[in-house]
């Protein structure tokens, strides 16, 4: 059995040790998700291999940990020796390998599945949902309990390189994940303490409506242990609503008088809060963000109560939260060049949209704001129209090209897409244009902008190219 670096204690013994020695398959290997997972498998002992369509971040890394990895679904790595497979929730029933599992009588289970049984071999899991802010909270979360030496293992669906990188395998009982209700994958998870960020429209795909949605996220909260902690957005009625079902103990967080953890005295610098922490009613601490957005107090809120109910001490987890430094894609500054701000965002539903050029505006100043917005999914873009048309109010120049049409099937087919964004956006006032490929809209842009603008490319498929397209061409000619 392996053991860890960096100074810590040999733990897979009492908690990973159930992956040790087996072959593991991951089709769809090169999500964030996806590929961390495999990379704690490996860590763990596991011998793994997978495959996917494209070359993808991290993909040297998991061959140099000893992963075979193939580009292309074509099944060359599976074989008889297989204990497990796992997909990618973008992967159909008709792909190949899957086909090919079922040939070898393996029955692949998908990512959330294997979240799951991570989760249950900790002690202490700590889960966090909601529709809105599940990476960055993660992330704070874990940052606040390493801070205060719990060792935490962590896995989440972005890169901080803070953390150095969306997983790690820790020495101490805590395993801290976010939680997707996507396909309703968080229940396959059953934390110890779990946090509802907020709750709204979203995945309508897989969910009839509102109320469907409420529902699962109410499925989700009576899953965490009874004598864990429910820590829930108190200004969000639909997240109290959920909350009730749980048998833990529940606390709310907020700006509201109604909230057990409140925010008070904002104060703002360059769109970065300081501000002190009330526990029912009796300041306890006083911190501050490095990262701008009054939505990241509120997820600062939710990270603190968690850090604290894991056995973090809340004066360290106020000196440490002002070197928390973000994640990667959201508001990333990648550059300055000809007078111009390049930002890249991951936001890709209208309430996103909006708060993250808010806080743009109010960390820059800028003197136009240009929004490269990729939308995510036709059916996203069909069934919130207009929330995304009114979404863009504070840009002065939105650019849009195609819809990414990530696991989609024949939803890319829908009449609805940046072409009939850009006309709605068009009839709410403000100035959109459809230039439907990244390297036009990149082109556009460049022409376009002048001293003192803002560039705000955004969305959660592939638009961070955009960036990188003006980082290359305005950057150097300062």
């Amino acid at each position: 059995m392996p053991t860890m670096v960096d100074g810590s204690i040999v733990a897979l013994a009492r908690s990973m040790q159930r992956f040790a020695g087996k072959r593991v398959h991951f089709i769809g290997i090169g999500g964030s998700g996806m590929s961390g997972a495999a990379a704690m498998l490996i860590k763990a002992g596991a011998r793994v291999s997978g495959s996917d369509q494209q070359s993808f971040d991290g993909l040297g890394e998991l061959v140099q940990a000893g992963a075979r990895i193939s580009i292309g679904h074509l099944g060359a790595q599976l074989d008889t020796e297989c204990d497990l497979v796992v997909r990618s929730a973008a992967i159909h029933e008709t792909n190949p390998e899957m086909e090919a599992a079922r040939s070898f009588g393996l029955t692949p289970i998908k990512y959330a599945e294997l979240l799951g049984r991570i989760m249950a071999c900790y002690p202490r899991g700590i889960s966090i949902a909601g529709t809105h802010g599940k990476s960055t909270t993660t992330a704070m979360c874990t940052y606040l309990c390493r801070y205060s030496g719990l060792e935490p293992s962590f896995l989440f669906g972005a890169r901080s390189d803070q953390l150095g990188g969306s997983w790690a395998l820790g020495s101490g009982e805590h395993f801290i994940a976010e939680s997707c209700e996507f396909d309703r994958s968080f229940l396959h998870v059953a934390p110890e303490s779990a946090a509802i960020l907020n709750i709204e429209p979203d995945h309508l795909d897989c969910y009839r409506d509102l109320d469907e949605i409420v529902e699962a996220f109410g499925a989700f909260c009576s899953q965490v242990h009874p004598e864990g902690l429910v820590i829930c957005n108190a200004d969000d009625s639909r997240a109290l609503e959920a909350a009730g079902r749980s048998r833990a103990t529940i606390q709310s967080f907020g700006f509201g008088e109604n909230a057990d953890w409140r925010a008070l005295n904002l104060r703002e610098d360059r769109g970065c809060f300081s501000f002190v922490v009330q526990f029912r009613g009796s300041p306890v601490v006083s911190t501050r963000l490095s990262v701008p957005g009054r939505h990241n107090v509120a997820d600062a809120l939710a990270a603190i109560a968690l850090a604290y109910h894991a056995g973090a001490d809340l004066e360290g987890i106020a000196d440490a939260l002002p070197g928390f430094e973000g994640i990667d894609r959201r508001l990333t500054w990648r550059g300055a060049g000809r007078g111009v701000v390049i930002v890249d965002d991951y936001a890709h539903h209208p309430t996103e949209v909006k708060v993250s050029i808010e806080a743009a505006r109010r960390r820059y100043n800028p003197g136009r704001t240009w929004v490269v917005f990729q939308p995510h999914q036709h059916a996203r873009t069909r069934l919130l129209l207009e929330e995304f048309a009114e979404a863009f109010g504070d840009a002065d120049e939105i650019v849009l090209p195609d819809v990414f049409g990530a696991r989609e099937g024949g939803a890319a087919n829908e009449p609805v897409g940046s072409a009939e964004l850009a006309e709605r956006i068009r009839q709410c006032g403000s100035s959109a244009t459809y230039l439907p490929e990244l390297a036009v809209a990149a082109d556009h842009v460049v022409a376009n902008v002048r001293d003192g603008d803002l560039v705000l490319t955004m969305g959660a498929g592939d638009v961070w190219k955009v960036a990188d397209e003006l980082v290359a061409r305005l950057c150097g000619s300062d």
